[in-house]
């Protein structure tokens, strides 16, 4: 009976350790997860000014092999798809998140498909992490760094 006990407790523990890790205020917590989910709609749905909003006014990008993207105009630029290519999904997997007063960070994968101008689709995937602010009381994205993985 006493192994059942400690295999059950082990087995806990191991779940436990796989979870989402989120610390501070839950309010804060859940407002950043609601903002992730709304930047993969306006991905989703080529929202250039709403994705350009997800980003404080000094926020800057990080994208794999490039230099570093600041300034709305070059966000905008950045994000917005050739004509003919969509994304049918984005969804972004938080590991980590952390509130600290009015900054905080979180960190996690991402996962996407991209339809091309000939049907075709294809996957990716990658790891990335964010620096939040809060921006006139919204939770927004200043610094944003990803790369992919296979």
């Amino acid at each position: 009976m006493k192994k059942v006990i400690y295999l059950i407790l082990a087995c806990f523990c191991t779940i436990s350790g796989l979870a989402q890790k989120k610390m501070g205020d839950p309010a804060e917590v859940e407002k950043i997860m609601q903002n992730t989910a709304n930047f993969s709609s306006f991905i989703m749905a080529s929202d250039y000014e709403g994705i350009a909003d997800s980003y404080t006014s000094d926020g800057k990008l990080f994208p794999n092999n490039r230099d570093i993207i600041e300034g709305r105009k070059a966000i905008i630029d950045y994000w917005t798809l050739p004509e003919g290519v969509s994304i049918t999904h984005h969804k972004v997997m938080p590991e980590e998140i952390k509130v600290t007063g009015d900054e905080a960070w979180d960190y996690g994968y991402y996962e996407g498909r991209t339809k091309g101008r000939d049907g075709t689709e294809s996957s990716w995937k990658g790891k990335y992490v964010i620096i939040w602010r809060k921006e006139e009381g919204v939770w927004k994205m200043y610094l944003d760094i990803w790369n992919r993985v296979p």
